[in-house]
């Protein structure tokens, strides 16, 4: 049985500047966004932290105390870390009580998959959260965005397999996709009030199994 997560900070993960946003490496953003707008939390540049961040009060039904804070590293996806790294060290915060949020090749879009921990799996923000956290032993939220349209020959594929990546991440929605977004961030929010109000184990029972369909 998993401990009932005390989540004090919930973190997104993407690029800043106007060039990357809406992208799909930008999802874990979008999610933070929605998160503001709901929680009427308002977002700061906050340089202590290496990025944009606010914190606000929620019905102590969702948090113990009552406070939540919400981060989006403003450091590039590569040096993720060091925001999170800061925001913990300030608050005095357990890697245990960080929510991170961010976009997975691997899922579909539509779906997510959360887990109380584990491997970066290749993402490079995940890669420095861990690195500057000392551990892999957070919660985290992925959220999917697939990996778009392959063809030709395995050898081919597997030459520009970089190339397609990078193109795929830092690439915008498609028109479709977009139209889907909005369901796609409220699944997201609902999952991370459930993780909030019924606990980890319960949410990934609830919401693992769910997806968007478009």
């Amino acid at each position: 049985m998993l401990e009932t997560q005390s989540i004090s900070l919930i973190v997104g993960l993407g690029n800043p500047g106007a060039e990357y946003d809406r992208t799909r490496h930008n999802i874990g953003f979008m999610a933070i966004d929605r998160l503001s707008t709901s929680w009427n939390i308002s977002l700061g540049k906050e340089k202590r932290f290496y990025g944009l961040f606010g914190e606000g009060r929620l019905s102590s039904r969702l948090v113990g105390n009552g406070k939540i804070r919400l981060l989006k590293p403003t450091t590039y996806m590569n040096l993720s870390g060091q925001s999170v790294r800061a925001c913990a060290d300030w608050f005095k915060g357990s890697p245990a009580n960080i929510l991170v949020v961010y976009d997975d090749m691997d899922l579909p879009l539509g779906k997510l998959r959360l887990r109380p921990s584990g491997s970066a799996g290749g993402h490079n923000g995940m890669k420095s959260i861990i690195a500057h956290l000392g551990t892999q032993n957070f919660p985290r939220l992925r959220l999917g965005i697939g990996r778009g349209g392959r063809s030709g020959s395995d050898e081919a594929i597997a030459t520009k397999a970089n190339q397609n990546v990078t193109n795929h991440v830092l690439g915008g929605f498609s028109a479709t996709e977009t139209k889907v977004l909005p369901e796609i961030l409220d699944l997201a929010e609902s999952t991370v009030t459930s993780i909030l109000a019924d606990g980890l184990e319960k949410a990934m029972s609830l919401y693992n199994s769910r997806s968007i369909d478009f």
